[in-house]
């Protein structure tokens, strides 16, 4: 009986180290999927009021949570017995993340003070709250699509190995994208309440180390605007970058068609034309509407 436990338990130790072998060359696979993921989630994550920062991140981290529950177990039945339908899939959400970055363009250029703090636009809790929901909600949509991409890549990467494995490496992985991403996103919208306490103990400070602490905190106090801004960008280049590369790396034609640019230029060219097509066609509806 014990040579039998012995058995079972270098089996487990067998198992554990070849997941977590795959599991490093899926995360080096999907490390630029994470960055885009990171940026693309930081930025629907800024622009609220202090004090909702962190409620709203969690709000965010659960939804992104029950994404992966939901998506996980659907990725492997879909690998399983309708692997056809991982493409068609692939494409929509491609569809949606041009689109969502192409409106984003949109209202740069003709709105540019929409992108306000939802705490800004109005003093009516109701209204703010409902202007966070909303928000929210985006947030989760997004991350959907994201981490479709994610889960169907890393599944990729384990395809050749056991049950077992595959379970153990997508779902480590599709953690790791909740655990990391909304993990650096909460530290980063707390820059400046880091910076407001190391200039406050700075006063009790002396010498060097007092004005190196009050110069730290100040730096990182008149960063953060700048650092949500860039984040803004960088999540909105992010989208169509993911969204375009869906339907370069999905579609043979259009491979073979933007071959000749760099792969960032080939993604970013289709995703900004997939989304303006998709941006049009949603703008003649509502005028329709209006006739």
């Amino acid at each position: 009986m014990a040579v039998g436990l012995l058995a079972l338990l270098d089996d487990v130790a067998m198992l554990l180290d070849d997941a977590a072998v795959m599991s490093k060359v899926a995360a080096k696979k999907t490390a630029a999927l994470l960055g885009d993921d990171l940026a693309v989630n930081a930025e629907k994550a800024t622009g609220f009021h202090a004090s909702r920062e962190l409620p709203v991140i969690w709000a965010i981290t659960k939804g992104a949570l029950l994404n992966k529950i939901i998506i996980l177990p659907v990725a492997f039945l879909l690998s399983a017995y309708a692997s056809w339908l991982i493409v068609p899939i692939l494409l929509l959400g491609g569809a949606y993340l041009s689109y969502e970055g192409t409106e984003k363009v949109y209202e740069w250029i003709t709105r540019p003070h929409i992108n306000k703090p939802a705490a800004s636009e109005s003093s009516d809790k109701k209204k703010i709250l409902h202007s966070e929901a909303a928000k929210i909600k985006a947030a989760i949509r997004t991350d959907f699509i994201l981490s479709i991409e994610i889960i169907v890549i890393t599944l990729d990467t384990v395809m050749s190995q056991s049950i077992p494995i595959q379970i153990m490496v997508v779902s480590l992985i599709a953690l790791l994208a909740v655990v990391a991403v909304y993990g650096v996103v909460a530290l980063l919208v707390r820059m400046d309440d880091a910076g407001l306490h190391l200039m406050e103990r700075a006063k009790l400070m002396k010498g060097v180390i007092a004005r190196t602490s009050h110069l730290t905190g100040e730096l990182l106090i008149n960063a953060l605007p700048k650092v949500i801004h860039l984040l803004g960008i960088i999540g909105t280049i992010a989208m169509l970058l993911v969204g375009g590369g869906m339907f370069v790396h999905n579609i043979d034609a259009i491979h073979h068609f933007m071959s000749v640019l760099p792969t960032l230029l080939a993604d970013l060219i289709v995703g900004l034309v997939i989304g303006m097509m998709l941006l049009a066609s949603m703008q003649l509806i509502k005028l329709l509407r209006l006739i």
